[in-house]
């Protein structure tokens, strides 16, 4: 008889204030495949992929539908080839999205995409980390081409738009660690606040035109844009404030075709930023994504970057995961909310 495990799942896709929008559910305890850690799960971060992904549409599901890309955990069993962890070994990751997600009791995960949890990090504090670090350091070192040695981005600037969210919050303090002028997006008090502890130099409101802004506090054009926010609504305002041959990546699919023209004339380069696609289509770099959350992790541990965790829920059941859900949905979430297993 197959052992069981609770987890927190749905059926259909419904909007979150519905009573089955999220449910407690009993599934069959995975086996791990060759290269899988099977992880018991400590904590887990919500962010807008789960609600992307359970929010209204068509379709019922058969088996639970499980999410959650953001985990902290523990390994309880390795498959027979992994080589990197051992059962009892602390762990921190975001996942793959064709895979069942992180908020059960038990969760598999490749090992390439996996890191030890820095030690320095609470489970919590560890979960709300994976997805934000991995997509914000893609964003600026493997899209942008941002340089890792701070001298080479001397006299160089990066605009930041929606930096007091998730990702923004982890690529203020990385930017800033790579020795750009920082200027983040933010529209109310707490949220300049926010960043400006996070390492922005500056911040402006993405409620307006960004290159008047950003010649008040001596930009002329800035070098990097980084749209974590409605990229249709800020296409325009983006090239305009781009310098010539800068480059712009966004992390935010578009509703409405964009006037691509607008990149010709300075040559903007202007790339999309997907942290699941490294595990989604299984590329030959896929380690790449163990390698970043491990040199994050030090990072974390040298108090060089900040988690940026600021609520916690208990227990792990449904109704937790409802109101993270809701916190996230409302628009005005600080930082990164967690579920936690811990006991």
């Amino acid at each position: 008889m197959n052992e069981k495990m609770k987890a927190v799942g749905l059926y259909t896709y419904l909007p979150i204030d519905h009573p089955e929008s999220l449910v407690d559910v009993e599934m069959d305890k995975p086996v791990p495949g060759k290269k899988d850690l099977l992880v018991n799960v400590k904590a887990v971060s919500i962010n807008p992929v789960d609600t992307k992904v359970r929010g209204p549409k068509e379709g019922v599901e058969k088996e639970p539908k499980i999410l959650g890309w953001d985990v902290s955990g523990v390994v309880a069993e390795t498959g027979s080839e992994v080589t990197m962890f051992k059962e009892g070994d602390e762990v921190y990751y975001a996942g793959s999205i064709s895979r069942p997600g992180g908020n059960s009791e038990f969760h598999l995960v490749d090992e390439r995409i996996a890191a030890h949890k820095p030690k320095t990090l609470s489970y919590e504090e560890a979960a709300a980390m994976p997805l934000t670090s991995l997509t914000a350091w893609e964003g600026l070192f493997d899209r942008l081409g941002i340089s890792l040695q701070p001298e080479e981005n001397e006299g160089k600037s990066i605009l930041i738009i929606g930096a007091a969210g998730g990702v923004g919050s982890i690529a203020l303090q990385l930017a800033k660690w790579a020795g750009l002028a920082v200027i983040g997006t933010a529209s109310r008090t707490e949220t300049e606040d926010w960043a400006k502890r996070h390492g922005a130099d500056f911040t402006i409101s993405h409620y307006e035109d960004f290159l008047p802004q950003l010649k008040k506090v001596g930009l002329d054009e800035a070098d990097y844009i980084f749209c974590l926010n409605s990229t249709d609504q800020h296409w325009e305002k983006m090239m305009e404030a781009i310098a010539p041959q800068g480059k712009v990546c966004s992390i935010v699919e578009t509703s409405t075709p964009l006037n691509i023209s607008l990149l010709q004339q300075k040559s903007v380069t202007f790339i999309m930023e997907f942290m699941f696609t490294r595990s989604l289509f299984e590329t030959e770099d896929m380690i790449k994504q163990h390698e970043i959350l491990s040199v994050m992790g030090k990072m974390f541990d040298d108090g060089m970057i900040k988690t940026t965790l600021t609520e916690t829920l208990k227990p792990f059941n449904s109704e937790s995961m409802k109101k993270a859900h809701s916190k996230l949905e409302s628009g005005k979430m600080i930082g990164k909310v967690v579920v936690s297993n811990s006991k």
